[in-house]
């Protein structure tokens, strides 16, 4: 009779046993499964978030040399720019962290945006002196000149907050499939618990 009691505890130990660990197992591929998910979506983001703006700009460049320091020799043109500018993300660049105990992805680095100015400068009403004609080195002065004046008016205007909000619909992304998952997001060390904590994230 003993040996029969025994029996049985050993056989519902082993029974008991068996059922744990395959629980266990069914939750680690869970786990994997969840991880390879999140991984795959942080890849599928790695992508270039791109905003574009169209500028136009109208400039005068003169400039007057002095002959035997009293005659002018002069040379002027008016110079018409339409640019086109792009502020982007490769977000290919994006530094993450996943953590499988805690159910945590990190953001822990998020690349600087990149400003792109290519300008059209188009030359009208050239005029220039004999002495004082145009060279290579005028042109590259107009065109530095027309970049530092237009990269001032783009970092005065809309462009990069338009593109900073196209990278948080990017990260809103990786936001839902976590907390869908039950996973939790957070940037550096911040945790990221609402759509609106993400849109007040500063990068």
């Amino acid at each position: 009779m003993r040996n029969i009691v025994l029996g049985i505890i050993i056989a519902v130990v082993l029974v008991f046993g068996l059922r744990y660990c395959e629980h266990q197992k069914e939750e680690r591929e869970q786990l994997l499964e969840s991880t390879a998910l999140i991984q795959k979506q942080l890849k599928n983001v790695g992508k270039l978030i791109v905003t574009e703006g169209n500028y136009a700009q109208v400039l005068t460049y003169n400039d007057t040399n002095k002959l035997l320091g009293f005659i002018d020799a002069n040379k002027k043109a008016l110079i018409v720019v339409n640019a086109e500018a792009t502020i982007s993300y490769d977000l290919s660049k994006i530094e993450t962290e996943i953590d499988e105990a805690t159910k945590t992805v990190t953001i822990k680095n998020i690349p600087e945006p990149e400003l792109k100015i290519n300008p059209n400068i188009e030359y009208y009403d050239v005029s220039q002196d004999y002495f004082n004609q145009f060279e290579a080195k005028d042109y590259n002065t107009i065109k530095q000149r027309v970049e530092k004046s237009l990269r001032t008016k783009i970092e005065a205007s809309a462009l990069r907050t338009n593109a900073q909000n196209r990278l948080i619909s990017e990260l809103q992304k990786i936001y839902i499939l976590t907390n869908s998952m039950g996973w939790t997001l957070q940037y550096n060390q911040t945790p990221i618990t609402t759509e609106e904590e993400l849109k007040q994230v500063k990068l």
